[in-house]
């Protein structure tokens, strides 16, 4: 596939997730992908491994952590590599803390579908956020 293609399929992630639309989003995956989410002791943080592994992630986020994108996000590409650059504001529900999230994704694209996802992300914004004061939840 072209750089443009591979482009067009990672925009096509992104609008899916925004939109909430689970199954939009796992058609767009492979089903060996593998797509880790640095940092302990906040929800999402781990390894995700296959579809199942990305409709678990997915599933988790919408209840636990939701987010928005405060701007649209950049892509720069070469090949079937993918980077995708943003800025993302949410709330932990168990806490109902807000956090703020400049990130970037590095998506490896392959026939069409994303095979790896690695996430660079403010790990101790959301650790914060997910962290139950010695009071309780906020």
């Amino acid at each position: 596939m072209t750089t443009e293609k591979n482009v067009q399929t990672v925009k096509d992630f992104f609008a899916a997730i925004g939109r909430g639309d689970k199954e939009g989003l796992l058609a767009l995956v492979a089903e060996d992908i593998e797509w880790i989410i640095p940092g302990e002791d906040w929800p999402l943080a781990g390894t995700h491994r296959g579809r199942a592994g990305v409709a678990d992630a997915f599933q988790r986020a919408s209840e636990e952590v939701p987010f928005s994108y405060t701007e649209p996000p950049e892509y720069v590409a070469e090949g079937d590599r993918v980077l995708v650059i943003g800025f993302a504001r949410g709330k932990i529900k168990a806490t109902n803390k807000a956090f703020e999230d400049h990130f970037v994704f590095a998506i490896t694209v392959r026939d069409g579908k994303l095979t790896h996802i690695r996430e660079y992300i403010d790990t101790q914004a959301l650790a914060q956020a997910a962290k139950i004061d010695a009071s309780g939840p906020a």
